[in-house]
């Protein structure tokens, strides 16, 4: 009998002020450090997934989003390096700082800086899954691969 698929739900944030996007420097958690990443997180146990990307925007770049701020854009299926798939639905926001308040690293345990990047010119040193999400934004495609062969 097959094994049972395990494909953990993750929840991006595609913050975008005209052709800039927020990315967070990853430091001090053990997986991705020193890479730049689109805010995120993992959907937890029975959390829907606006309320989710909400709440990630909130906890790591301190900015208030509520559901009508966040349109789903992409879906990322990536394989992680154990070769186990994982789902990362990204929400695309634009960045209203009257609303939304000015983002800040609330999480500087897990952070070192953010930054705002061309989105057509992201730093080499992007985590595959939040770069292949921004590509795919740009493009206008609903769904990107990252990390399957």
């Amino acid at each position: 009998m097959p094994a049972t698929p395990l494909h953990p739900i993750d929840v991006l944030l595609l913050l975008f002020d005209g052709d800039r996007v927020l990315l967070a420097l990853r430091e001090g958690t053990g997986f991705a450090d020193g890479q730049w990443n689109l805010p995120s997180g993992k959907l937890e146990h029975g959390e829907d997934v606006v309320t989710a990307v909400c709440r990630e925007g909130a906890e790591e770049v301190g900015v208030r989003l509520g559901p009508d701020d966040v349109r789903l854009a992409v879906t990322v299926h990536r394989r992680n390096d154990g070769g186990r798939g994982r789902l990362g639905l990204v929400f695309a926001a634009g960045y209203h700082p009257e609303r939304h308040g000015e983002p800040f690293n609330n999480e500087p345990h897990k952070c070192a800086e953010l930054a705002w990047f061309p989105a057509a010119k992201l730093p080499a040193n992007t985590f595959p899954s939040s770069a292949a999400g921004v590509a795919a934004w740009r493009e206008g495609r609903g769904l990107a691969l990252s990390g399957w062969s």
